[in-house]
């Protein structure tokens, strides 16, 4: 199983996402990226790009803002393997309350 988990930046959500449940389940693989080129350019954190949504056997985005994006540059392409799990982007990097949002919405 690989899952690839998409907010903006890469730096809080998705990466919180990618390093826990790496960590809790090392029997599936996990990549995480940001839809927000020019933010992931000046962090120097990983891009969404379409090399990796075809990486994927399931793909988490944060928020709708997140699925739009893909959409516009791939239409529906990939639509039947994103689930949408609407955590705004009020958390910091490994926070426990987005770990046991996570826990709650996310499913192997």
């Amino acid at each position: 199983m690989k899952t690839l988990f998409i907010c903006s930046a890469n730096k809080q959500r998705s990466k919180t996402a990618e390093d826990y449940f790496a960590e809790k389940h090392p029997e599936y693989n996990f990549k995480s990226a940001g839809t927000n080129i020019k933010i992931c350019r000046k962090e120097g954190t990983t891009e969404l790009t379409e090399d990796l949504l075809k990486w994927a056997d399931k793909v988490y985005v944060m928020e709708n803002k997140h699925l739009d994006q893909i959409k516009k540059h791939t239409g529906s392409k990939y639509y039947s393997k994103i689930k949408v799990l609407d955590i705004p982007d009020i958390y910091k990097y490994y926070d426990s309350n987005l770990i046991t949002i996570l826990e709650e919405k996310v499913s192997f």
